[in-house]
């Protein structure tokens, strides 16, 4: 009778030895989650910002009968500056695309994962191209008329996920969305169309990162 006792007695106190080390366990993982995580809003990051450096056209061609659609091939440069000294900027899979009148004319290019240190610079070349894009009557009107004018407003935007890392703890993801404004000068088209035209920045990128 005395064995089952202390049987007894001795697998209460195991059971009790592994709540206390789970708890413990869990406790420690909160403490250090609280504290990486006070440590990130110190810090307090500030958004990388963003440039369109370049805009070139290639080929860019207007359907004048329905269904209107768009040829175009085109290659931006964009440009991204980490600000921070102390946080890195880990960017997911970006896609890059052009855009007119909020409809988008080519297809996204996606751009690999990356790493930006603090204060680096990051530089991306994507080509963008689009065959057959469709577009509204309307916006096919509005671009035909301003084609002609010489001057095409187009927005070359970019999307996708970043994270934030301190030391070896990284953030969960957060969206990214830039939109570049740029001019496109065409001159003369009596030739049918541009061979080669570059496009004129706008103004700086503007650049949203919500949750």
């Amino acid at each position: 009778m005395s064995e089952k006792i202390a049987s007894v007695n001795v697998g209460c106190s195991n059971s009790k030895k592994l709540k206390w080390f789970a708890w413990g366990t869990g406790g420690l993982i909160v403490f250090i989650g609280l504290l990486v995580l006070v440590v990130f809003l110190i810090l307090h990051p500030s958004k990388p910002s963003f440039n369109l450096e370049d805009v070139t056209v290639y080929q860019f061609n207007v359907s004048k009968v329905p269904p209107y659609a768009i040829n175009i091939i085109m290659q931006v440069t964009l440009s991204s500056r980490n600000p921070n000294s102390r946080i890195g900027v880990e960017y997911q899979p970006l896609h890059v695309y052009a855009t007119y009148r909020d409809q988008q004319i080519t297809m996204a290019y996606l751009l690999p994962p990356t790493y930006q240190g603090h204060k680096e610079p990051v530089v991306w070349s994507p080509p963008l191209t689009g065959y057959d894009m469709p577009i509204s009557p309307y916006s096919q009107q509005s671009l035909d008329q301003d084609w002609h004018a010489g001057v095409v407003l187009m927005n070359i935007k970019l999307q996708g996920d970043v994270k934030w890392k301190v030391g070896t703890w990284i953030s969960p993801k957060y969206h990214l969305y830039v939109h570049c404004p740029a001019n496109i000068r065409f001159g003369d088209l009596s030739n049918g169309g541009p061979n080669l035209i570059k496009g004129q920045p706008v103004d700086h990128c503007d650049v949203e990162i919500a949750s």
